[in-house]
């Protein structure tokens, strides 16, 4: 085994906006980053459009953006934590400016320009470059990461396993570099903390807006080292992902619907003017209209042309580069889209401090379950979550007594598994995994669809061949057990079979949990199965 940097370092799993955050707020104590691809590639943040949701306007206030996201969040959300990070979020604006970010800003320079998306009782929504806020403020963390001397960065190096000390306490990682052979050795991170900030899972299912790698490394992770994980059922489908064939899929912002676009179907009627909010309803209720559409026979458009015409080009130069990428000119012609899964509401359970129920191990952005989303993510909360929670990490971590540890060696189950060589290739394991969980896991679903899903997922465990592919399947058996064993509809969690709502309550369970309920669920007699579009 190699074993490299000292024991006091913390280690930082993830190279999107929390984790380049949290690495940030650590300075000047000693961080090694470990990013699994070059630094900016394959994150999930440059892919976000929307921005960054802050209460900054005349007309706002915290509080209010605070009742915004316990609305949208179905009554699971955690009232203090959409109050303290609602307060949060105009400083995290401004230590963005201070690491170097720009925003868009008024004709006079001297305020903000604020954006409306759905669910929002304010225009409170902070872009940069228009509908490029994401790749705007990575690549600014980026330039302020390459320049702190603090930060050591690993990059193309995925980690294996979480190394745990003699008590079960995170104490590093193991790694490997990609492309690297599965009979060497895993290189040795120690750390006295680590950090996931690994993302999503938006890769298990085949249709997403997440990069493909998005398949929940993190949670298996987490979950392997014996970590509480909460609401894993809760997956947000963004309603308007361009349907143009690509995989992943181009996502038409919120914003657009913010500006006054439409929905239509191919008839040319509006099917959400009836709903309240129409299309700045929730995006839960949003695509499941959009599905309904769908499954009834119908294509799904976002009209544009009436309320932006020729001014998409400038207000939103991502979105028109993306649908003229994809063939389709938004200026003349309606944009085809569908919902595909987007965010990860639940994750590993964590506390206001973001720790884990594994001593030494603290979770940021999507991969974490703070309390704040619930059961269904308000728009543009997902960056500031990350920004707020990755200053209260590095305060906690910062309070924390260094330990001496002696590490448990890598498991003799490690070496047998192959890397794959490439990150985007898709196995057959994969496109299985994939395939299921969009049919029988994804915006509707029902008793017998979740207990095929199980019961695939359950066999798949036997075929996985790579670390990645173990992953994959371990998180999909996860998420479709949560679903499976929550019998009510709230929020992102639609169940066909159970329409009502239950008494409030969250879905925690551990990997040995899980794969005890995923059991039992396997040995139940199966109903037929329906068919989804």
């Amino acid at each position: 085994m190699t074993t490299a940097n000292p024991h006091d370092r913390i280690v930082v799993v993830g190279g999107g906006i929390a984790g380049l955050a949290t690495a940030l707020h650590l300075a000047p104590l000693p961080v090694t980053l470990l990013v699994a691809s070059p630094l900016g590639q394959q994150a999930s943040t440059p892919l976000a459009q929307g921005g960054i949701a802050a209460a900054l306007g005349a007309d706002d206030d915290p509080a209010l953006h605070a009742t915004d996201t316990l609305q949208a969040g179905a009554g699971l959300s955690n009232p203090d934590v959409a109050a303290r990070v609602a307060r949060a979020a105009p400083s995290c604006i401004e230590w963005l400016v201070a690491q170097g970010a720009s925003f868009d800003r008024t004709a006079s320079g001297d305020g903000l320009i604020l954006g409306l998306e759905a669910a929002h009782s304010r225009r409170r929504i902070v872009h940069a470059q228009g509908d490029r806020t994401g790749r705007s403020v990575l690549e600014a963390l980026i330039h302020a990461v390459r320049k702190t001397p603090s930060i050591q960065i690993m990059e193309n190096h995925r980690v294996t396993d979480l190394a745990l000390d003699a008590n079960g306490a995170a104490a590093g990682a193991f790694c490997a570099p990609w492309g690297s052979e599965g009979s060497e050795e895993p290189i040795l991170i120690p750390g006295r903390a680590v950090v996931l900030a690994t993302g999503g899972i938006g890769g298990l299912y085949a249709h997403t807006t997440n990069p493909l790698t998005a398949q929940g490394g993190g949670l298996a992770l987490a979950a392997r080292a014996g970590a509480v994980l909460r609401d894993l059922e809760f997956v947000q489908f963004h309603p308007t992902a361009i349907a143009a064939g690509l995989d992943p899929m181009p996502l038409a912002t919120e914003a657009l619907r913010g500006e006054g676009a439409m929905l239509v179907n191919s008839r040319g009627e509006r099917f959400m003017q009836a709903v309240p909010g129409a299309e700045l309803a929730p995006r839960d209720v949003v695509a499941r209209a959009i599905f309904a559409q769908i499954c009834a026979g119908e294509r799904v458009f976002l009209d544009t042309r009436h309320v932006l015409g020729e001014h998409i080009t400038s207000k939103f130069p991502g979105v028109t580069a993306l649908c003229r990428a994809a063939g389709i000119d938004p200026i003349r012609d309606p944009v085809p889209v569908r919902p595909a899964a987007h965010y990860h509401m639940g994750g590993i359970k964590v506390d206001d401090q973001s720790r884990s129920s594994v001593e030494g191990l603290w979770a940021c952005g999507e991969v974490a379950s703070t309390g704040l989303h619930g059961a269904n993510r308000l728009a543009s909360n997902s960056l500031l979550e990350a920004l707020a929670y990755a200053a209260w990490i590095a305060d906690g971590i910062r309070g924390m007594e260094s330990r001496p540890s002696m590490v448990q060696p890598p498991s003799p189950s490690f070496a047998p598994w192959h890397r794959s060589n490439s990150r985007n290739q898709q196995s057959l394991c994969l496109q299985q995994i994939r395939s299921v969980m969009d049919r029988q896991v994804g915006v509707l679903r029902d008793a017998a669809g979740l207990h095929q899903a199980v019961r695939h997922c359950s066999a798949l465990t036997h075929e996985a061949r790579s670390i990645r592919e173990r992953d994959a399947v371990l998180v999909s058996l996860m998420i479709a057990t949560a679903a499976y064993s929550r019998n009510e509809s709230r929020g992102a969690h639609q169940r066909l079979d159970h329409p009502h709502l239950m008494p409030e309550q969250h879905t925690e369970m551990t990997l040995d949990q899980a794969l005890r309920i995923a059991a039992e669920i396997d040995n139940e007699t199966a109903a037929p199965v329906r068919r989804v579009a």
